[in-house]
């Protein structure tokens, strides 16, 4: 299945006096990056939670390359690169939106809880949910 990247604007309010992004504000991006692509494939956050699985950050790895700063459009291509019964992993790139400009990589684990925030083996308590997913690693 293709997916779309997702693509938003840099608000001022992300930027520090110089007008570049503050480090704080990847996490949210890739936040909304991981978002869009579970909506695209069916499975969006609150539907997940209504069905009693949570699914915290675990590990975030940020590798930054270049500034990203106010008005920069920029596209985030998020891809599931890991997926076990009770944990997944994604690998995020974010381009300065039209080109090949590689401004940010990242990763992120995550595991999957019951509503009682205890382990889940996602694959056994919901198989259909676990086969979307595992439809999308990429390596």
């Amino acid at each position: 299945m293709a997916l779309e990247s997702y693509v938003r604007v840099i608000n001022y309010y992300e930027t520090d006096q110089m007008q570049v992004v503050h480090h704080s504000n990847y996490a949210r991006y890739l936040e909304e990056a991981r978002l869009n692509l579970m909506d695209q494939v069916g499975l969006p956050y609150d539907k997940l939670e209504e069905l009693g699985i949570i699914i915290p950050v675990l590990e975030l790895h940020d590798y930054y390359i270049k500034s990203v700063t106010y008005g920069d459009i920029i596209e985030i291509k998020a891809k599931i690169t890991k997926l076990t019964p009770v944990r997944f992993s994604l690998k995020y790139e974010i381009y300065r939106s039209g080109t090949d400009e590689l401004l940010h990589r990242a990763e992120t684990s995550h595991a999957f809880l019951d509503s009682e925030f205890k382990p889940m083996n996602l694959k056994k308590s919901f198989p259909n949910v676990y086969e979307t997913l595992s439809g999308l690693i990429e390596k």
